[in-house]
This record gives C-alpha cells, sequence and structure tokens, in this order.
C-alpha cells in the first residue's frame, strides 16, 4: 500500500491502465482526408532523418488517471486502481498522482513488469498516439471500501477482470458504476462485457466509438444511437460529437449541450473526452443535476485542449464554476424530445 491518504470510502475511484506519454511535436509532415474530411491519416518520409520541434514527457496520463486527476481537483476524494512496474516511470507516476492528492493506495508496482510508456506524434492540433499495452494481473483489491462511484476507461483486454469486477458491482449497488471504453474494450465487443454494460449507470463515448461500440456505418443519427447504446443497460447515455457539442438519454428526455465558447484555436486536443467525461460525472457527485452537470464537461474540455497533454489544463471547481458564471446566455442545455 502507497500513500493512502483517505482511510474512508472514496468519493470517486477511477480504474484503468496508467502510463508515460512523450509527445513528439513533427515540423514536417503531410495530412491527407476523404472528401468529407474524415478518415485522415499522417504521412512522413519513409527512410529518413526527420526533425522534429520538441519532446515533452508526462508521467501518470490515460483515461482513468486524467479523470482521477480531474475528480480531485473539483473537489471530490480520488483515488485510481492501477498497475505499475517497479521501474522510474512508475515511481514517478506515483509521484505526480500524489501532487494532486489522488490516493495512489492500490496502486502496486510490480516487480519484474514494465511500465506503459506511450509516444504521441503531436502535428498542428491532433495527435496520433503509438501504444503498447504491457500484461499486469489486473484484480480488484479484498479491502476495497465501495466508492460512491467508480469509473472505468481503458484497461487492457482482460475478461476476467471485467467478470470479476461486474460481480463485485452486483454485490455493491450502493456504488454507481461509470463506463468510459477504451480501444480494447471496444474491442473485446459488447457480448463480453454486457454484465459490465447492464451495471452502468453512466455511459460516455463519442459518436465514432458508439457507432463502433453498435457495430454500425458512420455517419448514424445521433438519437438513433443514444437509444441504441441505453439498450445495452446503461441508466444515462452520453455521447460527444467534437464541436457539435454532446447529447445524453435517460430513457425520458434526449439533451444537448453545446460547446463552450472560446475563440482561441485548440493548442492540442489530448485529452478533451475525458476532462469532460469525469468532470459531468464529478459534478453528479456533487449533486448536480444533469442540467448542470453537463455544463461542466465542455468547460474543462475547453480548457485542457489549450495546454500539452491530458491535465495541466484541468481546473479546479473555483475556476469552473467561475467560467460557468462568466458564460453567455447562449450557453444552456437544450431539450431534443
Amino acid at each position: 500500500m502507497l500513500n493512502s491518504l483517505y482511510m474512508e470510502q472514496l468519493d470517486f475511484l477511477a480504474i484503468g491502465d496508467i502510463t508515460t506519454d512523450i509527445f513528439i511535436k513533427l515540423k514536417e509532415a503531410e495530412v491527407r482526408c476523404d472528401a468529407a474530411n474524415e478518415n485522415c491519416t499522417i504521412t512522413m518520409r519513409w527512410g529518413d532523418k526527420i526533425p522534429f520541434d520538441s519532446a515533452t514527457t508526462l508521467h501518470a496520463v490515460g483515461n482513468s488517471p486524467n479523470a482521477a486527476v480531474s475528480a480531485a481537483r473539483l473537489g471530490l476524494t480520488s483515488g485510481l486502481l492501477a498497475w505499475v512496474g517497479n521501474d522510474l516511470n512508475g515511481r514517478e507516476c506515483l509521484t505526480s498522482l500524489a501532487k494532486d492528492a489522488v490516493d495512489t493506495s492500490f496502486i502496486s508496482p510490480i516487480e519484474g513488469a514494465e511500465s506503459n510508456q506511450h509516444y504521441v506524434l503531436w502535428y498542428e492540433n491532433e495527435r496520433t498516439i503509438l501504444v503498447k499495452q504491457n500484461p499486469f494481473p489486473y484484480s480488484i483489491p479484498t479491502n476495497l471500501i465501495p466508492p460512491r462511484y467508480i469509473y472505468l476507461s481503458s484497461l487492457g483486454e482482460s475478461a476476467t477482470f471485467h467478470n470479476e469486477l461486474a460481480a463485485w458491482l452486483a454485490t455493491h449497488p450502493e456504488t454507481k458504476f461509470v463506463f468510459q471504453p477504451g480501444t480494447f474494450q471496444m474491442k473485446m465487443g459488447t457480448d463480453a462485457l454486457k454484465e459490465i454494460y447492464a451495471h452502468c449507470e453512466i455511459l460516455f463515448c463519442n459518436k465514432e466509438e458508439a457507432e463502433r461500440i453498435l457495430k454500425l456505418p458512420a455517419d448514424q443519427d445521433i438519437k438513433l444511437l443514444l437509444a441504441g447504446l441505453r439498450t445495452l443497460g446503461p441508466t444515462t447515455v452520453i455521447i460527444t460529437d467534437g464541436t457539435h457539442g454532446a447529447y445524453s438519454y435517460d430513457g425520458t428526455q434526449m439533451l444537448f449541450v453545446p460547446m463552450y465558447p472560446d475563440t482561441r484555436e485548440p493548442f492540442e486536443r489530448t485529452g478533451a473526452g475525458d476532462a469532460f467525461a469525469s468532470s459531468v460525472t464529478a459534478a453528479l457527485a456533487l449533486g448536480r443535476p444533469i442540467h448542470e452537470a453537463l455544463l461542466w464537461g465542455p468547460i474543462n474540455s475547453m480548457s485542457v485542449v489549450q495546454e500539452i497533454g491530458a491535465q495541466k489544463g484541468l481546473l479546479t471547481r473555483e475556476a469552473l464554476e467561475k467560467f460557468l458564471h462568466d458564460a453567455p446566455e447562449s450557453y444552456k442545455v437544450h431539450s431534443l424530445s
């Protein structure tokens, strides 16, 4: 056990892989997209020396660590269940989390394992991430005090762990479960994770991910996607759609929230989805109604994309509420139904 900040119930426990990201800002590349300005690829010269502008190393990142830091800055008691190796990167990750008051009690370095390290190719305001998930012995701690919220996101492809978590959730209905599927979890499919979806209080994903989860072609109607995802079991489904805003559906009403108005161009987009999902969840955990909670997400997303990486721009509750107070009249939630 390391750095046990909270010996009582946590408000928010994130579960998922943790990594060190090395951002490599490219100077020379070419982006090619289709006629709809989608399905883009990045190309560079093959077999050559390619100059880059800068390299920045960021520790303790990933969907779930980002969410844990976000929740802590917004005033929740927050922890992370993750796995690292007993190496320099693992120790740096623990130190970084501790600086943000994230409880690392359930992160035990694994002897002989190698901590995750990803490479982020950053060009203009977008990025492509080179990912390698190292194997870890995923399991639920036997001494886990049920938190108010569990937030599951990107994790290696482990049916055993997901089944274990589903069984734990079934015996702890007092814990609200939030799911933001990662790449491997979407690859596992909805049948393999049907019990995870069934215990889900809130499901977060973007529009393209919704289509992938439901195995539908691109350009589906957002209402169809909201309804389709809800049939998997979640009480509430929330889908983000980039600059087009975000949508929610709880079986009764469909709501829409626009982007927070900001005249600045994004500096780098990593972590916008994590900031949105964790901020909405934190607002709900703090007792805010869904109409207000949906307004929190775009504000933190707007702030995150003005910095390098997914955590530097995450706001405190005071800063976020000031943006909310200063928002124009047009920034409000609308009903779609």
